[in-house]
């Protein structure tokens, strides 16, 4: 089964293989974020993403570095461009994350 990639997906997969930060614009937010996995979920494309800058639906990010991983679905990404600075992540990070039940990458351990 061919699975679908939107435009965003190739500009989130560069970030991800070389360990580099995107400005993303989602849900209308701008945020910056570093790409930790990326496959499909129920058949949708979804980013796991630690996000290191801007703002989420809520408003700034949380205090805790733990609590700002999100699921991003790449089909509603609006905007993605790959970003200078440095790549960024928590402690708690896994691969083996709920929202993706199709793997096609991810960073390791």
């Amino acid at each position: 089964m061919t699975r679908q990639r939107p435009p965003a997906w190739a500009v989130l997969e560069q970030p991800l293989r070389h360990k580099r930060p995107a400005l993303v614009h989602y849900h209308g937010q701008d945020r910056l974020v570093c790409p930790h996995a990326l496959g499909w979920k129920n058949g949708r494309p979804r980013a796991l993403v630690y996000q290191s800058g801007g703002t989420t639906s809520q408003g700034g990010l949380p205090t805790d570095p733990r609590q700002r991983w999100r699921s991003l679905l790449i089909d509603e990404v609006e905007q993605a461009t790959i970003s200078i600075g440095a790549w960024a992540t928590a402690d708690n990070y896994t691969s083996a994350s709920n929202c993706i039940d199709d793997l096609y990458m991810a960073v390791d351990g």
